[in-house]
């Protein structure tokens, strides 16, 4: 028997994965859930120029530093603490400073490579696929970037076609077939949202992980 369980929520950029692990993080007490995001892992690039960095196909998993994730995820399980980088998306780089995440009996992963890296994949318990039609999640997209991340219109859609779409197909999409549990429309799907925390809830209840 384990002291936590390991969800994975996976999906494609603009689906509303992270507003679900959000919505499943908020539904337990600060000290029973917390949140590791695979956006904090990607990788110091720093003998690039800005102009190269922005270069940088951001959507493929070599992007990622996912041994440190592994080595991450594994000490929460283990019931240590770790030190999760802080990434800068203006800047593509890493800031100082690192934030702190103590073990707890649910860690929520969301990324959306998680599922696409057999290392990472096989140490969930939990596997959820944010599932979304692609017109919502290129509209999400260029509105998040062009107000989050002071990006022109003409970036995203170059990035979009260039890298996103095509790593989305090639990575992302295709991990879908090994989720547990599929959830359509996003973070507007409160009912999934509701039956996924219901059931870790019975869980923590019976005391009964993994």
């Amino acid at each position: 028997m384990k002291n936590c369980i390991l969800i994975g929520v996976a999906g494609g950029s603009g689906s509303g994965k992270t507003t679900v692990a959000h919505n499943l993080v908020k539904a337990f007490k600060s000290e029973d859930a917390v949140l590791v995001e695979q956006d904090a892992y990607y990788k110091e690039l720093t003998n690039l120029t800005i102009e190269e960095k922005a270069a940088v196909n951001f959507d493929h998993p070599d992007s990622i530093e996912f041994d440190l994730l592994r080595e991450h995820l594994t000490k929460l399980v283990n019931g240590e603490s770790i030190d999760r980088p802080i990434y800068d998306f203006t800047t593509h780089s890493r800031k100082e400073g690192c934030v702190k995440i103590h073990p707890s009996k649910i860690i929520i992963v969301e990324g959306i490579l998680i599922f696409a890296v057999p290392e990472i994949r096989e140490l969930f318990d939990v596997k959820i696929f944010v599932d979304t039609d692609a017109d919502e999640m290129i509209l999400r997209r260029i509105e998040r970037d062009m107000t989050e991340r002071g990006r022109s219109f003409e970036s995203v859609k170059n990035q979009y076609l260039k890298t996103v779409k095509p790593m989305y197909l090639e990575f992302c999409e295709p991990s879908k077939r090994y989720a547990d549990v599929i959830i359509p429309r996003g973070g507007e799907n409160k009912v999934a949202i509701g039956m996924v925390t219901s059931n870790l809830k019975r869980f923590l209840q019976k005391g009964v992980l993994g």
